[in-house]
């Protein structure tokens, strides 16, 4: 079904990367979404009054809160598409994110809501009168959001959109929440138990754990955090294809919305490189990762020595004593100065956020540990934190 709709409605084999094609399968989505989740509104709330169910009306309304994030994720892509202009030299991606937030603390407002009326349910008990056209809508619902699951779970990770993967993992809540609300008319039509109070108020309680678990993931896209291991791991795995290129630190994502990424790190050179081709050689690295990772990439050439055996061995003892003080420690930008009788070594030390040592105490315990070992070594350190 979701292969047939693509086919229909966006196309054969279309590059997902492309605006226009990325803004075909958004609006697939959102209007899929929309037009699902009011039919599921419909047939739910139709069967709730009749029945006198609480919960079955609790979420019927959740699945019109659907709807609405539906329109409003939709709404998101159009604005996110926009060209850029002279107020936004970036772009409009981050459009995306604020609509997303929106949509996190409806679906909030719409879980506290059916939790207080669940409560009343509780305190006030009154039996559902289900019958089988009930159970049979029900049903229907959760192999609808069932399918919605893996709908915007395709759609999402062809066209990496975080809002989509949050309706697809909000889906998937659904089923559960409905799942439920099967089970407390089902107990109350064979039984005539009442739960449906307490199904009532776990759909509550599976709606608002949803909505502030994407809050959270949609802040901090906003926050800026930190990038996909995976793809920090394969711009490092390309640059290595590059033979002058000895190494490269100091690495920073910046996301403004999906396809306007800026990337920028150092790259180490050898010190006797010659500049013109140094110069060449890392322009055509940022234009070839800019083919590779639709990003904006922006390349700092830092020279250092490589072929002076005393300068290597300092490195390693340096390298060697940061280690010593915490394995997770690392260090570059390494220069020697020599002096008649003090040779200084000046490095970089990187600490990672986790590490609960202050950034001068750091200093302070590599420099004496490299003292220790060479005297006539004085160290000028700057510890400084990843920003991946």
């Amino acid at each position: 079904m979701t292969n047939l709709l693509i086919r229909l409605f966006v196309g054969k084999n279309k590059d997902a990367t492309d605006s226009k094609v990325r803004k075909k399968y958004a609006s697939l989505a959102g209007i899929t979404g929309i037009l699902a989740n009011v039919l599921l509104f419909v047939g739910k709330l139709t069967m709730g009054i009749l029945s006198a169910s609480v919960s079955l009306i609790a979420d019927a309304f959740n699945n019109i809160s659907d709807a609405g994030s539906s329109v409003i994720t939709l709404i998101g892509f159009r604005l996110a598409g926009k060209p850029v202009d002279k107020e936004h030299p970036l772009g409009h991606g981050r459009f995306e994110y604020i609509t997303g937030f929106i949509v996190d603390m409806l679906i909030i407002l719409v879980g506290f809501e059916l939790f207080k009326s669940s409560i009343d349910k509780i305190i006030n008990p009154a039996l559902p009168h289900a019958g089988t056209a009930t159970l049979i809508i029900i049903g229907f619902a959760v192999l609808v959001k069932i399918w919605l699951f893996f709908f915007y779970s395709k759609i999402g990770k062809k066209i990496n959109s975080n809002a989509l993967k949050g309706s697809a993992l909000d889906s998937l809540t659904d089923c559960i929440a409905t799942t439920l609300v099967f089970i407390s008319v089902l107990v109350a039509k064979i039984w005539n138990v009442n739960i449906d109070g307490w199904a009532g108020l776990l759909v509550a309680a599976f709606i608002l754990f949803a909505g502030i678990k994407a809050s959270k993931e949609t802040i901090d896209l906003l926050l800026g955090s930190t990038p996909d291991p995976a793809f920090i791991a394969d711009i490092y795995a390309f640059v290595k294809a590059y033979p002058s290129i000895v190494g490269i630190h100091d690495v920073m994502v910046h996301d403004y919305g999906v396809g306007r990424q800026i990337v920028s790190f150092h790259a180490e050179v050898p010190a006797d490189f010659d500049i013109n081709i140094a110069h060449e050689e890392i322009d055509k690295l940022e234009r070839d990762m800019y083919e590779r990772f639709a990003c904006i990439v922006t390349v700092h050439l830092d020279p250092i020595v490589v072929g002076d055996e005393k300068v290597n061995a300092l490195r390693k003892l340096a390298e060697d004593c940061a280690k010593e003080v915490d394995e997770r420690f690392s260090i570059h930008d390494f220069r020697m100065t020599q002096g008649e009788t003090v040779t200084n070594l000046i490095f970089d030390l990187v600490i990672p956020v986790e590490c609960k040592m202050k950034t001068s105490e750091a200093e302070k315990l590599v420099s004496q540990k490299i003292q220790e070992k060479q005297s006539n070594c004085f160290c000028v350190i700057r510890a400084e934190h990843p920003f991946i």
